[in-house]
């Protein structure tokens, strides 16, 4: 699939690049619904094309940050209309019942902070979007902080590729390889984070159990 539309987009960039910043919002887009399509590469090859004078920065900019909020908004929506139970239930391969659960274990903790951080989030990206509608949230913050979510990873990840070369299989293996190590990293972290609160709470536990036996009677 990747490879088909990046071909695609490669073979229409001189015909007609309109059509081109469809293709690119369309994959931003589908990366939320279907998570296995790996947009963050096709934006990628939307930086090189702007490196290589094909595209501009600011159409695939644009482009691609107005995809992945309209792909998040579209999972909140649905996420609002259908309710936990529907998802739960289910147990979708790329929207889990243990990723829903991990999801509103983060929002009780962080709320709206998740949504605003929810691009930099890999692997649950698309269940923060079904847990924000799940839990009601705001549609117009929801919608404000994807926005700025988006916006801040794909300047991130464009001026990335962009500076990287015209070279697009160098491009290509030394992106991948810089969202492996981020995608190591960040699961490290929340790993850690939570064994951190866990071992919190089960001390905290053990203290109160502690303090409740040296009670006098």
């Amino acid at each position: 699939m990747e490879n088909y539309v990046i071909n695609l987009l490669n073979s229409m960039t001189a015909a007609n690049s309109s059509a081109v910043y469809c293709i690119l919002f369309i994959s931003a887009v589908i990366e939320n619904l279907f998570p296995p399509i790996p947009g963050d590469t096709i934006t990628a090859f939307g930086a090189f094309l702007v490196g290589s004078g094909r595209l501009t920065y600011f159409g695939v900019y644009a482009s691609t940050t107005l995809g992945s909020v309209t792909g998040f908004y579209i999972l909140f929506l649905l996420g609002k209309f259908f309710g936990r139970e529907f998802f739960l239930q289910r147990d979708y391969t790329h929207f889990s019942a243990e990723k829903i659960k991990s999801a509103e274990r983060w929002f009780s903790r962080y709320g709206y902070a998740i949504v605003l951080a929810n691009r930099f989030m890999p692997g649950i990206r698309s269940a923060i979007s079904i847990v924000a509608g799940i839990s009601m949230l705001s549609n117009v913050r929801v919608l404000a902080y994807s926005l700025v979510s988006a916006a801040v990873w794909n300047l991130i990840w464009i001026q990335t590729g962009f500076m990287l070369g015209n070279n697009w299989d160098i491009v290509k293996h030394k992106m991948q390889m810089i969202l492996r190590n981020y995608t190591i990293a960040v699961t490290a972290v929340v790993v850690l984070a939570a064994l951190t609160a866990m071992a919190i709470h089960l001390y905290k536990k053990m203290r109160t159990r502690r303090g409740a036996q040296q009670k006098p009677d």
